[in-house]
């Protein structure tokens, strides 16, 4: 078996426009894997872990209707209302849309209000003031002293049936998915990607794929795996602390309306309520952990909107790391980064032709950042093929552990009727 700098050298796959390899298995990842095997691509997608065991499997799962980016990006907003109702077409039995509320509790706040919801409309955002009283009837453990509410059409992501529902399509369309597969290298030589050196962490194994593209979805690490292709790629990793309590208090989203910081969403995940999140930078999202006063502060402003929060037994803590677009010298430098995405070329950028690197974005957006990531993979290698996943419903997520995959006339089940079409 040939070697590609002494490693060997796995069998390529059968190709129709190429063969491309993606690093990463969160939700991005899997939405890339589908969407090229969808356009006609071989593709195999290789995680050093399991798959969601990055940011992907420590967000706090809400599904953003855009209407906390409303004000500052009206662009972005839209984006994320645009994908809510594509999800919910596509994979509903990973959303539960019971909606939001963003609530006042000062009269500066109630300024605000004015212009967070006419930024709203403006983004295509059906968001609403309702009386407080209702307000508080629908959630009853809110702060009575909320001076204002306004509905927004936000839900929850479960954070790993949805990537599921991506993986268990990809796969049945012929994808290959590593896990445990560690990438060393990203090789190319005269200016172009040749593949990836892996080594699996099982047997301590290095071996080469080869491949045609190579896209890294690694998020946060995406500047470390730039580096392995001798690539300075300015990511900013950005954690930040979510605390868990053992009840669920609320079952809309709820948010403080004023300008996003920090502790300002509450969001309902089954039989628990999730404060999030904190903001501090670092170099290396391998070595993060919680600080102990994140917990306080994050009860605190928790129950600021529901004061029961702060009598709710603790469940855990966590952090994740934002793989925000650019680099920030100070926290406030990096809340002033985009939450939009990129993909870059390396070869227009970086004089490696074939390497494209996704940064920033989040969950909500996954499948658009897919589709834009895949566009750019066609116009690379010269394809004409468009993108079809946002009228593709899903494969079920249970189908990733069948041996027979389910079709696809199997997307809808049981679970769908508990989902309500967003309405503009």
């Amino acid at each position: 078996m040939p070697s590609v700098n002494g490693a060997r050298q796995a069998p390529v796959p059968a190709r129709s426009h190429g063969h491309v390899v993606v690093i990463g298995g969160g939700g991005t990842g899997g939405a890339i894997l589908f969407d090229l095997v969808s356009r006609g691509f071989t593709a195999t997608l290789v995680e050093r872990g399991e798959l969601t065991s990055g940011t992907t499997g420590r967000h706090h799962g809400q599904l953003h209707s855009g209407a906390r980016y409303a004000v500052g990006d009206r662009e972005i907003a839209r984006e994320c209302m645009e994908e809510v109702r594509i999800l919910q077409r596509i994979a509903p039995e990973a959303l539960e849309m019971n909606y939001g509320l963003f609530v006042a509790l000062t009269q500066e706040d109630v300024a605000f209000g004015a212009e967070f919801i006419d930024a709203c409309q403006e983004a295509t955002i059906p968001a609403r003031e309702i009386p407080v009283e209702r307000a508080l009837a629908m959630e009853p453990h809110l702060n009575p002293a909320i001076r204002m509410a306004v509905q927004v059409p936000d839900g929850t992501i479960d954070a790993w049936r949805l990537p599921l529902h991506f993986f268990a399509s990809a796969r049945a369309a012929g994808a290959k998915i590593k896990t445990f597969t560690e990438v060393v290298e990203v090789t190319g030589a005269n200016g172009s990607v040749t593949g990836v050196t892996v080594r699996n962490r099982a047997t301590d194994e290095e071996y080469h794929i080869s491949a045609d593209l190579v896209v890294s979805a690694t998020g946060a690490w995406a500047g470390h795996v730039a580096a392995r292709a001798g690539i300075d790629l300015p990511v900013t990793p950005a954690p930040g602390t979510m605390v868990a309590v053992k009840k669920r208090l609320n079952n809309m989203v709820i948010s403080h309306l004023h300008p996003a910081g920090d502790g300002d969403i509450i969001v309902p995940q089954r039989g628990l309520s999730i404060v999030g999140s904190t903001q501090w930078q670092t170099d290396d999202p391998d070595t993060v952990t919680v600080p102990a006063d994140d917990i306080t502060y994050l009860t605190g402003r928790a129950a600021e909107l529901m004061p029961v929060f702060a009598d709710t037994p603790f469940h855990a803590a966590w952090s994740a790391s934002r793989p925000l677009a650019g680099s920030a010298g100070t926290v406030e430098d990096g809340r002033k980064l985009s939450r939009d995405f990129l993909a870059i070329d390396h070869g227009r950028n970086d004089a490696l032709s074939g390497f494209i690197s996704v940064i920033g974005g989040k969950a909500t957006v996954l499948r658009a950042m897919a589709e834009k990531t895949v566009d750019l993979v066609c116009e690379l290698v010269g394809v004409d093929q468009p993108c079809r996943t946002a009228e593709t419903p899903l494969l079920p997520h249970r189908a990733y552990y069948q041996p027979t995959p389910a079709s696809r006339s199997d997307a809808s089940g049981p679970d769908n009727s508990r989902t309500r079409e967003v309405q503009a």
